[in-house]
């Protein structure tokens, strides 16, 4: 697991670049707040080694919990995390990235 920060000079947006490997996963997706949790916005693409991989335009000064899908029933937290934040609704943290 990884996070990747990028941030641009000219916009006040960061590239953010999350990895997984999960080699026997079939499909993976990063929810957040930044995509109202929906998995449908933010797909990785799996690359040959395993790892699923995708980069995203986030707006800096804020701060955003994630988490990643895996085939549509697993949530994991990603422990390169710049922190973690309970969630009541979900019941477990969330993965929170600082930007």
């Amino acid at each position: 697991m990884s996070i990747k920060k990028q941030y641009l000079k000219t916009k006040p947006v960061c590239k953010v670049t999350f990895s997984l490997p999960a080699e026997d996963a079939k499909k993976v997706s990063v929810v957040g707040s930044f995509n109202e949790w929906n998995a449908k916005k933010a797909p990785l693409k799996k690359l040959k080694n395993g790892t699923f991989k995708g980069t995203f335009d986030l707006e800096t000064g804020s701060t955003y919990e994630f988490k990643y899908l895996i085939d549509e029933t697993v949530y994991v937290n990603d422990e390169a995390a710049d922190a973690y934040a309970w969630n009541d609704f979900a019941g477990a943290e969330n993965s929170v990235i600082n930007l």
